[in-house]
């Protein structure tokens, strides 16, 4: 069967993307800090006829991170696509002039420098198969950003930018590397004048980048 490995699989989009990969008949490594929450994830998808298993990491401590894939490769057999959206700290609400150096680079700890990390553990065996997918994902900041997300817009633009390089590097390799941008409240408590979807109508844009394999980026809007 083949593996895809959730890296920030909380029971919003983590879940849900979970659910679409396993309905397709893709066993689910889950990654997250919590070992609890992430038994608890599994056992839900176990309800819904999904293999999955839980595997703890934290995405700011490098070793933890790789330790943890590299576990659920070998639980696995060998991980086929990689989706990274690590939950990160909650906002500052600063402005690009407002920034400083520490508070862009804690953002990209969790955003840009876990990704690599992260990539670095399944590229070399996707390399040898000549196939993989690699998928990421920000908010719509990362495309067009707001000045009160100075911190997050600045270190998601980083990402999307390595992502989009990545794309062009693997696509020769039959490696399909691809950002999602995510331009929606997600769930149903959004603020007054906030567009918003649930997270069910976000993730088959994961399962279409996979199995297209012809788009480095998909921008969701409702």
């Amino acid at each position: 069967m083949p593996t895809i490995a959730v890296v920030g699989a909380g029971p919003g989009m983590g879940l849900a993307i979970a659910r679409t990969f396993g309905s397709h008949g893709f066993d689910v490594a889950l990654l997250s800090r919590s070992q609890t929450n992430l038994d608890a994830h599994a056992t839900t998808l176990a309800t819904e006829g999904i293999t999955a298993k839980g595997f703890a990491a934290d995405v700011l401590d490098t070793e933890s991170l790789t330790g943890a894939l590299k576990a659920a490769a070998q639980h696995f057999g060998g991980i086929d696509v990689l989706e990274y959206s690590p939950g990160g700290p909650e906002p500052k609400f600063l402005t690009p002039a407002a920034v400083t150096a520490a508070d862009v680079d804690l953002q990209m700890q969790y955003l840009v420098y876990g990704a690599i990390a992260a990539t670095g553990v399944v590229l070399p065996a996707m390399r040898q198969a000549g196939t993989g997918t690699l998928l990421f994902t920000t908010g719509a900041g990362s495309v067009d950003p707001t000045p009160m997300f100075g911190d997050i817009n600045t270190a998601a633009a980083a990402l999307r930018s390595w992502v989009l390089n990545l794309h062009k590097e693997l696509e020769p390799e039959g490696i399909q590397a691809a950002h999602v941008a995510i331009g929606a409240w997600i769930g149903d408590r959004a603020p007054e004048g906030t567009p918003s979807a649930s997270a069910g109508q976000i993730s088959p844009m994961y399962w279409d980048l996979h199995v297209q394999r012809d788009q480095a980026e998909k921008i969701f809007t409702p």
